[in-house]
């Protein structure tokens, strides 16, 4: 039954009104799981939409570490033993690993550059002021930085083959090194987001590199643990880049790694590091990102 009440018109006459259409029409709630994923698919297109506009930044973002490939296998590791056949005898074998890892673990410092970029330019107050998922510029980003990541280690990967590496795997244990290092990715772009949402500028998002270089650096990129002195190997074994390093380099079967025994316990345990280690980052994060993205201010 419908119910009517009286209103007064400025006039002062009264006219008759319904409850029902006097009431605020009802909108579908904009944080339902089906609308999260609309709205995080829409920030993906926005994402390659500019970047087939601006191709240069993906090239540079796919150059960096195919110069990096080079520099290090080429310039450093003919100086390099690490497999006990020789100063520069399996080093390609050793190094291509460890360089899927750093070039994964590195990509957080494009994520945060872009999100402090699309903040600069007025893009996240537009989505705050927007009916969407207040996930969905932290998932988004997260998809379209994940499938870009796909892409850079498609292209290094095709230059270690040109340069000798070879998985000596099964198919099936290769695809599970290249899962494990977009796994790695994917957690680390929320630290990305985080940090690019917390970041004033570009400028600052630019200096990230200071936070990048011993994320990098101090692990088993480039050398084992167990070559470096005692505290700096305890911290570079424990590195979460280490132990996807040292999973994917079991994955891949790489050869020489039977000669070196594990000096440290996560050494022994790198598949068990290299999923747990990115689900902790996700862990604490995720939830920080998308806070940070509702209370952002500028």
């Amino acid at each position: 039954m419908t119910t009517r009440t009286q209103s007064t018109s400025p006039q002062g006459a009264s006219t008759p009104t319904t409850t029902a259409q006097s009431a605020a029409p009802q909108t579908l709630s904009s944080e339902g799981p089906l609308w999260a994923a609309r709205d995080c698919w829409t920030i993906v297109l926005q994402e390659f939409t500019h970047l087939v506009r601006q191709p240069s930044t993906f090239a540079w973002q796919i150059g960096f570490p195919v110069v990096m490939v080079l520099m290090f296998v080429y310039v450093f590791g003919s100086a390099m033993d690490v497999t006990g056949q020789g100063a520069g005898e399996g080093y390609v074998d050793f190094a291509m690993p460890g360089m899927f890892a750093m070039t994964m673990a590195f990509g957080f410092m494009d994520t945060a550059y872009a999100v402090t970029h699309n903040k600069e330019k007025g893009f996240m107050d537009r989505f705050r002021s927007m009916p969407m998922s207040s996930s969905a510029p932290v998932t988004g980003r997260a998809v379209s930085d994940v499938i870009r990541a796909a892409v850079d280690l498609a292209v290094i990967a095709g230059v270690a083959l040109l340069i000798g590496w070879r998985s000596g795997g099964s198919l099936g244990a290769t695809l599970a090194a290249f899962a494990l290092l977009l796994w790695l990715r994917l957690a680390l772009i929320f630290v990305g987001i985080f940090l690019g949402l917390c970041i004033k500028n570009t400028e600052t998002a630019g200096m990230l590199f200071a936070v990048a270089f011993p994320l990098g650096f101090i692990s088993s990129v480039f050398a084992p643990p167990e070559m470096m002195p005692g505290w700096l190997g305890a911290i570079a074994a424990w590195n979460p880049v280490s132990s996807t390093a040292a999973a994917i380099r079991e994955l891949f079967e790489t050869p020489g790694m039977g000669n070196l025994e594990p000096a440290f316990w996560i050494d022994g345990h790198a598949l068990a590091g290299a999923l747990i280690w990115p689900a902790v980052i996700m862990l604490i994060f995720l939830p920080l990102a998308v806070r940070q993205f509702k209370n952002l201010s500028r």
